[in-house]
């Protein structure tokens, strides 16, 4: 299984981008997706996942301003990001819960600046 991750970009604070992840090489649709982001010398935090097509939960920090949608048919989810901070710089990866084994994106840097 392979995921791939676009979108990411340098955006100044309060812009939004757009990351799509397609999902390729399984036979079967995954249970869950979502997105999480590494900050420079902070850990990998949640930040949007959805389960089946409109089943979705949010980091805290980007409630209101992120949003996760998936396309089942294309294997692919996004993550709106609206007003975006400086704060949400990060590297985001996506993740696909698939048979109950999770799988990794390579990740794609999003930078605000202020």
């Amino acid at each position: 299984v392979q995921l791939q991750a676009s979108g990411g970009g340098l955006v100044p604070a309060g812009g939004s981008l757009r990351l799509s992840c397609a999902a390729s090489g399984s036979r079967f649709s995954a249970n869950a997706m979502g997105w999480y982001r590494q900050a420079p010398g902070k850990q990998r935090e949640m930040v949007a996942l959805i389960i089946g097509s409109d089943d979705a939960d949010y980091a805290d920090s980007v409630k209101g301003r992120f949003t996760i949608s998936r396309d089942v048919a294309k294997s692919t989810v996004y993550l709106q990001m609206d007003n975006l901070k400086v704060g949400d710089t990060a590297v985001y990866y996506c993740n696909a819960l698939i048979m109950m084994r999770s799988y990794w994106g390579q990740g794609t840097l999003v930078t605000v600046s202020s």
